[in-house]
């Protein structure tokens, strides 16, 4: 009976671990420029754009770039430099085909590493 009782009490306090960081966002601003912060933090309280799911670091014709996946349907999802300048739109939109200024994004992009991804209870 008591070998049962310590692996309840095991199981349990494994289980609540696991939930505790399974609600976490990933939110890693220090691998993201404070300007993009800035604009996803403006973006998740304009009702029009809404708060995005993803951002991605990855290396793209020799520079570091940001995609951002946008929050819903038929909208861009945009790709940034280092100083968040708007590079282009390579998908998303209406036809999901961005807006044709990067058509070999995914192609050429490499290195990807999410480094910020929308809290899932929101």
């Amino acid at each position: 009976m008591k070998k049962f009782k310590i692996k309840i009490i095991t199981f349990i306090s494994i289980l609540f671990l696991f939930s505790c960081s399974s609600n976490k966002k990933i939110n890693a601003t220090n691998e993201l420029p404070s300007c993009l912060h800035s604009k996803i933090t403006t973006m998740s309280k304009d009702p029009r754009e809404g708060m995005p799911k993803s951002v991605t670091r990855y290396k793209y014709k020799g520079k570091t770039v940001y995609y951002l996946v946008a929050a819903c349907c038929d909208k861009y999802n945009i790709v940034f430099d280092s100083d968040c300048n708007v590079l282009g739109f390579p998908d998303g939109g209406f036809t999901g085909k961005g807006d044709g200024k990067m058509p070999d994004f995914h192609q050429e992009a490499s290195d990807g590493k999410v480094v910020w991804q929308m809290d899932p209870e929101k």
